[in-house]
């Protein structure tokens, strides 16, 4: 037991490289909560409106996909500070 806990032992050094990758994993994992949650309800919400309503497809639609994409956008912005937390910082 004790040659398994020395040999273990250094292994558990908490680095700033280490906290840094915790950290960058933890703005895209919390970051990309968000835009799904919103995509799903949204898109459900879509096809709730088109099923009582099919006449108003074409602004039931345009509306769908430009939230969609404020969404996403979102997503992308945990992406782009995730890569900065990880990398350039």
């Amino acid at each position: 037991m004790d040659l398994l806990l020395s040999l273990v032992l250094p292994l558990l050094v908490i680095t700033d490289a280490g906290m840094k990758f915790l950290g960058a994993g933890a703005a895209m994992g919390l970051g990309s909560v968000g835009p799904a949650l919103a995509i799903g309800n949204l898109v459900g919400r879509a096809m709730d409106a088109l099923g009582r309503n099919p006449e108003a497809q074409p602004a039931i639609q345009t509306n769908m996909i430009l939230g969609l994409a404020f969404a996403e956008a979102i997503g992308i912005y945990a992406l782009v500070t995730a890569v900065m937390i990880g990398f350039v910082f």
